[in-house]
């Protein structure tokens, strides 16, 4: 459920980025500023489809800088698909949610590590910390990241081989699930009064609210359609940087959201892409849209309207008009995928000279698979 609240699929990554309050953190300025450059290649080499980074941050770091100062901070981060988690609400969510965490010396890094998450340590200081607690034990024992290496295959080190030295869990709590009646009672001696006979219970934790990833970056995509013949797949690999230009074999093609910030790059861009509800009056129905969209972008292959979380329609050059639609997963769910991944997909079966017509594509992301059926639109301006 928390997972699909951040619009994660199955074999999709969430990497949760947290930091302290302390000038040592992550987020510190003592020492090496490891953040700003950290932050860039998590936006630059993490491949859109395959992760997601959530920011966690104490809350004094936003009452100490303020709001307006953190978001301008991870600004870029945010337009290449990070959620700021809020300050106060949500990040216990985001650790249940987790596949790793990137930290520091905190205690939400240490509550990670109880849980069982992987934790790699991006800033490690000790003097601080009383040598005998187990949170030093933690910060000594924890993996670091090597800034001079890759951080992909250093994410799957952590996840192939987690960190659990001692036993956190029984350090966090020597009697789990009972908090609420122990607090409870211990209140109640402490004021004097009889404790209710009523049980003690704590509120579950509630999922947060529906937070796909709404990349307003420019993306840089590269395809291969790697089988053509009764079963087409179309491997796709996005990010918001174009160092993927120098791999061979791949066809590449600009992604622009039409509300990047970058709008000089909508002129460059080989597919615009708008995301909003097929009946959102501001944008009008789909297929209006995109003929618009057409005439205002006029340098672009295709133009793709995101209508809802596993289906979009796209506009081909010849002015004819697709719904692509994610098939549900064998669970039942929505394929909580980016749709104008799809929209990438058909481009590169497109450009090979090949039809649209009754398409049913496997849209491959890593170590993940999509079932994608092309439909024609009941709207064309043919």
């Amino acid at each position: 459920m928390h997972r699909r609240a951040f619009g994660l699929t199955p074999g999709q990554r969430l990497v949760v980025l947290n930091s302290t309050w302390n000038p040592e953190s992550l987020l510190g300025d003592a020492g090496a500023d490891v953040l700003p450059d950290l932050l860039r290649r998590l936006v630059e080499e993490l491949p859109c489809d395959e992760y997601r980074l959530a920011v966690v941050l104490h809350p004094n770091i936003w009452h100490g800088h303020g709001p307006g100062q953190v978001t301008a901070w991870f600004d870029a981060a945010r337009r290449a698909g990070a959620v700021l988690v809020p300050p106060l609400d949500q990040w216990r969510q985001a650790l249940a949610a987790a596949d790793l965490v990137l930290g520091d010396h905190g205690s939400v890094s240490y509550y990670a590590a109880a849980l069982g998450v992987p934790v790699l340590l991006g800033a490690w200081p000790t003097d601080g910390l009383a040598p005998d607690s187990p949170v030093a034990a933690f910060v000594r024992e924890a993996p670091r990241v090597d800034p001079t290496r890759p951080l992909p295959p250093q994410f799957e080190e952590a996840l192939q081989v987690p960190c659990t030295p001692g036993n956190l869990a029984e350090s966090v709590s020597s009697v789990p699930g009972r908090s609420a009646e122990l607090l409870r009672r211990c209140a109640y001696r402490l004021l004097g009064l009889d404790e209710p006979e009523s049980p003690a219970l704590l509120d579950p934790l509630p999922a947060p609210a529906y937070e796909p990833a709404h990349r307003t970056a420019p993306l840089r995509v590269r395809t291969r359609v790697a089988d053509a013949g009764e079963a087409p797949r179309v491997e796709v690999v996005r990010r918001t940087s174009a160092h993927a230009d120098r791999d061979t074999g791949w066809r590449t093609h600009t992604v622009v959201d039409e509300a990047t910030a970058d709008l000089g790059r909508l002129a460059l861009a080989d597919v615009v892409v708008l995301r909003a509800d097929a009946d959102d009056v501001r944008h009008g129905p789909a297929d209006t849209w995109l003929r618009e969209a057409a005439e205002r972008h006029p340098h672009a292959s295709l133009w793709c309207r995101v209508t809802g979380p596993d289906r979009c329609t796209v506009r081909t050059a010849d002015g004819t008009h697709h719904t692509l639609a994610a098939r549900r997963l064998p669970d039942g769910h929505a394929d909580l995928a980016d749709p104008a991944l799809y929209a990438s997909a058909l481009l590169a079966w497109l450009t090979e000279g090949r039809p649209a017509e009754g398409l049913r594509l496997t849209v491959e992301t890593g170590h993940e698979r999509h079932d994608v059926v092309c439909s024609a639109s009941a709207a064309s301006d043919l």
